[in-house]
């Protein structure tokens, strides 16, 4: 059995999807047939500018080989992103070229790697496993207004359907997706395995079983975000202003990078605040430290009608470490935090008068959150996806 895993994102690039293929292929790695073979077709680390991390181009790993594309520089832009994917896809036709699989399994939150699993399905005469991160055509239309929406909106809904109605099985890492694809792809069988947890966090949360005291309202909180800075995040629109209603009682550390980078460091340079630092994205053991130091873990979603239906990746490693966690979100991910995650507050994303409020209902203490750690480790999410995958690749091809 032979199975292609297309990722544009891969160890040690720092993303969700990242964090979630490594995962599946260590998951994979463990239950491999003999004889069986795992290619991996990534990218060289590109996630970010501001973090740079060498890796081979080409590794072994027993049944498992891991090829990794450069891409040519380039920013958060549509046009430098086109341009890498198609770098990225120009590369995957060169690796697959005259290869059969049994599996084509591609996750996507960008749409057309989902598009490209599709064609490297039927290049290669293999059964497709889509793992959807995102719902493209409902965010493109969103981003773009007027008669550019309906175009790339429309062109964006025929690649989605190409890609589902290629496919065998396909995940929702969303059950918040599932009401959309349903209505749409009313013959396709959907499941649900989520984000995880990954062991660094697990382990970081078990060294904090008893509840601890924070700062709370004795001093200054120290806020922690970490993750992207673009539109869809939106921190521009809110973190300026938040600083300038909380004052000098909370200090905010925003760790990362991304396209509205720039604009929110303006941002905060015009409201001469000094209770908010950016600094570049870090290595996990990095990010754990400024984790655990911090008093509340801050997470914030534009507001856009797509982020109704999205579950974010933070969600599950802001919970295990058993902080604080304050959310400016709406939809599934407000629901699923109001019921899944304890000391957590929710205020609608870009209201800024509301985040504050929410603020003061946080109960200033860590304590763990082992029930939801159970539920939601990584492990066993991946030994679930690397089943179904196994369990494809083991059926009878029909075409």
């Amino acid at each position: 059995m032979r199975v292609l895993i297309l990722s544009f994102y891969f160890e040690p690039d720092l993303s969700a999807g990242s964090f979630r293929t490594t995962s599946l292929v260590n998951a994979l790695h463990d239950i491999l047939p003999p004889g069986a073979e795992v290619d991996v077709v990534t990218t060289l680390p590109n996630r970010y500018q501001t973090f740079s991390v060498d890796a081979p181009a080409r590794e072994s790993r027993g049944q498992v080989t891991i090829h990794r594309i450069s891409l040519p520089r380039h920013q958060s832009g549509m046009i430098d992103q086109s341009k890498a994917f198609y770098s990225f896809a120009r590369g995957v036709s060169a690796i697959i070229a005259d290869r059969r699989f049994d599996v084509v399994y591609a996750t996507s939150s960008r749409l057309m790697t989902a598009v490209l699993g599709a064609w490297a399905r039927k290049r290669t005469r293999a059964k497709l496993f889509l793992d959807i991160r995102d719902i493209f055509a409902d965010t493109m239309k969103d981003i773009f207004s007027g008669p550019a929406s309906v175009a790339v909106g429309g062109m964006a809904s025929l690649l989605e359907r190409y890609a589902i109605r290629s496919a065998t099985r396909v995940n929702l890492v969303s059950p918040g997706f599932l009401p959309y694809f349903s209505e749409r792809y009313p013959r396709q069988h959907f499941t649900s395995l989520t984000n995880g947890i990954d062991d660094e966090f697990i382990s970081a949360g078990v060294r904090q079983r008893r509840p601890s005291p924070r700062s709370g309202g004795s001093g200054t909180i120290t806020v922690v975000y970490a993750g992207n800075i673009g539109e869809g995040q939106g921190l521009h629109l809110i973190l300026p202003q938040l600083g300038l209603i909380l004052g000098d009682g909370v200090r905010f550390r925003v760790i990362g990078d991304g396209g509205r980078k720039p604009e929110l460091a303006n941002a905060i340079e015009a409201a001469g605040l000094s209770n908010v630092e950016l600094l570049n994205p870090m290595n996990r053991e990095s990010l754990l430290r400024e984790y655990l130091d911090a008093d509340v873990l801050f997470l914030h979603l534009n507001r856009f009608d797509a982020f109704q239906k999205v579950l974010p990746s933070k969600i599950f490693e802001y919970a295990a470490l058993g902080k604080p966690v304050w959310a400016g979100v709406s939809g599934f991910a407000a629901a699923f935090l109001r019921s899944e995650v304890s000391n957590c507050a929710v205020f609608p994303p870009c209201d800024a008068a509301a985040g504050a409020e929410a603020l003061n209902a946080l109960r200033p203490e860590d304590a763990p959150r082992d029930e939801f750690v159970r539920k939601f480790a990584r492990t066993g999410i991946s030994a679930q996806l690397a089943k179904d995958i196994i369990e494809l690749g083991m059926q009878d091809t029909k075409d």
